[in-house]
């Protein structure tokens, strides 16, 4: 295990020294400010722009208008755009699921030979993690099926994170990995930490994995074999994230299922399409060059993933999936639940509002077609969260006879149901049992609520990371072949000042 020292440290000059401490505070200073500064307009530290306030008010108060002026004229039109936005993205969904259900299964890739394969960096950021969480991801790591020597694991925690790094330290793990303190600073979020782990990574492919990640095995093989058959414009592979610990209630179980469709249906649909995909946070692999040019992680955005996604797209890079899984652990309870999805909801508006700073600039980067994709699979997603529970408290008023129910709002709402019950069979969602399908609809007004807090975060905490806790029960160890590891059982003192 290598980690920087005080003693490694007397052994250089004071010009040596005072090199390394330079680069240790430019690496700082990128990680945090490195888009923001260079590309204000990508960042989504500057929050929204002053046309985009204008744009935002004007439609507020010309709708508030128009709905106490001609009321009747105004709900009309509204009812139907939101139906029609609704049908379109059904269909969309249906026939994605229809695709997943009727695909053959993909032929396993050509094993890559070690003499082919890249140096692969792994940058792991850490925080607040307990010793348990952490062996069982050094664990898991030590399974993945690619060479040691050409594997690059760096282990990202705050230095001033004593707890994780302790446990980081009584964890052990192999020599080939490295423990880097990344220096307490604004913003406190994961993305800074990633450029930070960027700036001193050796592999030419970079992959990112949570605390509480479990990959399969093959999944490093077939990313690179992804690569290969990709070329050069294929900037990033991403693998599905699947749910290990659904038996810890109801809420677990339904986002099993929703990360199954996400992740097995979704993404791959996407992905076919050749649409930007808005990437999930963990078990990603890019090409290091491309992540460069395209200016790392913006440190400010707090779904980085979906950012850098559509910031790839936009250069012109491919994304494309593959199906060798990495199991995570679902929030099992409403509070936690409610604070990540919060956090994911005022990201995903951080992103689709730095995309929309300058539409027809991003129209001539993707295209016309893939814009439109763009805002019917992203923008539209972004509404309907925010309609869940209206809609959800309106049907209830028309089921109970309070309000005119007509035969296209319940076919609408039945195809749109059943849409999803068949993605979550095609999916093979482990947990789409008869009692958890038959209770998704009462799981997507939540959505709304995780929406509602993120407005608020968004005008008060915009940059506000919620931290997800970890530590519910681990998924069976997954096997693979792996030759004896050596082991540190010395005490590496970490210099924590940089």
């Amino acid at each position: 295990m290598r980690a920087r020292s005080a003693v490694d440290e007397t052994a250089l000059s004071s010009h040596e020294l005072f090199q390394l401490r330079l680069a240790d505070a430019q690496a700082f200073g990128k990680a945090s400010e490195g888009l923001a500064a260079s590309r204000p307009d990508l960042s989504a530290k500057s929050g929204l722009t002053i046309v985009q306030r204008a744009i935002g008010w004007t439609i507020v108060i010309a709708f508030s208008w128009f709905l106490f002026t001609a009321t009747n004229i105004t709900l009309t039109v509204a009812e139907i755009s939101v139906g029609v936005l609704f049908a379109t993205i059904i269909g969309l969904r249906l026939f994605a699921a229809i695709r997943a259900a009727r695909q053959i299964p993909v032929r396993k890739p050509a094993r890559v030979q070690d003499n082919q394969l890249p140096t692969m960096t792994l940058l792991i950021p850490l925080l607040r993690e307990g010793l348990d969480v952490v062996k069982e991801l050094v664990a898991a790591i030590g399974r993945l099926d690619y060479p040691v020597s050409k594997m690059d694991v760096k282990i990202l925690v705050e230095a001033d994170d004593v707890a994780t790094i302790n446990a980081v330290l009584a964890a052990n793990p192999p020599p080939w990995f490295e423990i880097i303190p990344v220096p307490p600073g604004e913003p406190r979020t994961k993305p800074k930490a990633l450029n930070y782990g960027l700036a001193k990574a050796r592999g030419s492919i970079i992959a990112v994995f949570d605390a509480e990640d479990r990959p399969d095995p093959d999944q490093p093989r077939a990313a690179m074999a992804a690569f290969q058959a990709g070329g050069s414009r294929l900037a990033v592979v991403q693998a599905p994230l699947l749910i290990h610990n659904g038996k810890a209630g109801w809420l677990a179980q339904q986002f099993e299922v929703e990360y199954a469709i996400h992740f097995r249906v979704w993404l791959p649909f996407l992905a076919w399409l050749k649409l930007p995909l808005a990437l999930g946070g963990t078990s990603n692999y890019f090409r290091k060059q491309a992540l460069l040019e395209a200016g790392g992680w913006d440190a400010w955005n707090v779904t980085e993933d979906a950012d850098i996604g559509l910031r790839l797209a936009r250069r012109g890079h491919a994304a494309q999936t593959i199906t060798p899984p990495t199991y995570e652990e679902a929030p099992a309870k409403l509070g936690s639940w409610m604070k990540q999805r919060t956090r994911w909801m005022k990201g995903h508006l951080q992103t689709w509002l730095v995309l929309m700073r300058k539409p027809f600039k991003v129209v001539r980067e993707i295209g016309l077609i893939r814009f439109l994709g763009l805002q019917l699979t992203f923008g539209v997603s972004l509404i309907a969260s925010v309609l869940h529970l209206p809609l959800f408290a309106w049907i209830a008023l028309c089921v109970f006879q309070l309000h005119s129910f007509e035969w296209w709002h319940a076919a609408l709402c039945m195809i749109g149901y059943a849409g999803v019950v068949f993605a979550a069979l095609a999916a093979k969602a482990s947990y789409a049992r008869f009692s958890t399908l038959l209770t998704l609809p009462l799981y997507w007004p939540l959505q709304s609520l995780a929406m509602l807090f993120a407005f608020v975060e968004m005008k008060f905490k915009p940059h506000y990371w919620a931290k997800t806790h970890h530590g519910a029960k681990t998924p069976p160890s997954l096997s693979a072949p792996q030759a004896e590891q050596p082991r540190v059982d010395n005490v590496i003192q970490l210099e924590l000042a940089l």
